[in-house]
C-alpha cells in the first residue's frame, strides 16, 4: 500500500512533465548540489563518521549477535531520540544501500561517483547503464542514475528511475527527496508536501525534508530545498 501511494505521486504528475520546460522559481531558488542529491558518492567509508561513542555500541551488538537487520534499523530511525542517534542509524542504512554484493558493480559505482564529481554526466550515465543492466535489483544504481538525470533537468527519465528505486526500496528517503524536489520545481506543491511528509515518517531527523515541509506549509516557493 505504501509503494502504491508513492507510485501514485509519480503518475499523478501531468503528462507534459516529460517535455515541459523547468519553471523559473526565482533568483533565490538553487538547484541542489551533487552532495545534497547523492551523499553516497563512492564507498561506505565516505559517509560521515559514527558519532563519538556509537561505534563501540555497534561493535558490541555484533559481538553479541544482536546486529539489527534493515527493518530494525528503519524502525530505530523512526524512533531515534535525537539527531545524533538518527545520524548513526541513517549511516548504517546508507551503508546497507551501497552493498551491491558484486565486486564489478561496486567498481562501476565507484567510477560513476568519480565521473559525477567531475561533472562528466555522459560517462556517468554510460557506467550506470551497465550497473542497472547487471544488477536490476540494486536500488542504488537506479537512484544514482536518477540523480544524474535530475542534474541534467531531464525530469521524465529521473522520475522513471526514482520509480524503479522505490519499487525495490520504498523507504529510500534519498529517492523520495528527489521526487519531492521534482514535484516542487514543477509547481506540484501539494504532492511535494505529501512526499516530504512521508520522508519524515521514515527519517524524522532529516533536516532538508523538515525545511521543505516548513517552506511548503508557509507557501514559500522562493527558498531552496
Amino acid at each position: 500500500m505504501r509503494l502504491f501511494s508513492f507510485l501514485l505521486l509519480v503518475f499523478a504528475l501531468p503528462a507534459g512533465v516529460f517535455a515541459q520546460p523547468v519553471p523559473d522559481l526565482g533568483p533565490e531558488s538553487e538547484v541542489p548540489s551533487i552532495e545534497d542529491l547523492d551523499p553516497m558518492l563512492q564507498h561506505p567509508e565516505d559517509l560521515p563518521a559514527e558519532p563519538e561513542g556509537e561505534q563501540g555500541k555497534a561493535d558490541a551488538q555484533k559481538k553479541d549477535g544482536r546486529e539489527p537487520g534493515i527493518n530494525d534499523l528503519y524502525a530505530e530511525l523512526a524512533e531515534a531520540k535525537d539527531d545524533s542517534a538518527a545520524a548513526r542509524i541513517a549511516r548504517r542504512i546508507q551503508i546497507n544501500w551501497l552493498e551491491s554484493g558484486s565486486d564489478t558493480v561496486d567498481l562501476l559505482m565507484a567510477r560513476s561517483a568519480q565521473a559525477l564529481k567531475a561533472g562528466d554526466y555522459g560517462l556517468t550515465l554510460d557506467l550506470l547503464d551497465v550497473v542497472v543492466s547487471l544488477a536490476p535489483g540494486y536500488a542504488e544504481g537506479w537512484n544514482r542514475r536518477a540523480t544524474v538525470y535530475y542534474l541534467q533537468e531531464d525530469f521524465g527519465r529521473s522520475l522513471v528511475d526514482i520509480e524503479r528505486t522505490l519499487a525495490i526500496e520504498p523507504r529510500h528517503w534519498g529517492a523520495l527527496s528527489g521526487l519531492g524536489m521534482i514535484q516542487r520545481r514543477l509547481g506540484e506543491k501539494d504532492r511535494a508536501l505529501a512526499t516530504f511528509r512521508q520522508i519524515l515518517k521514515i527519517h524524522p531527523a532529516l533536516s532538508n525534508a523538515r525545511e521543505a515541509v516548513e517552506a511548503l506549509e508557509k507557501g514559500s516557493e522562493g527558498e531552496p530545498i
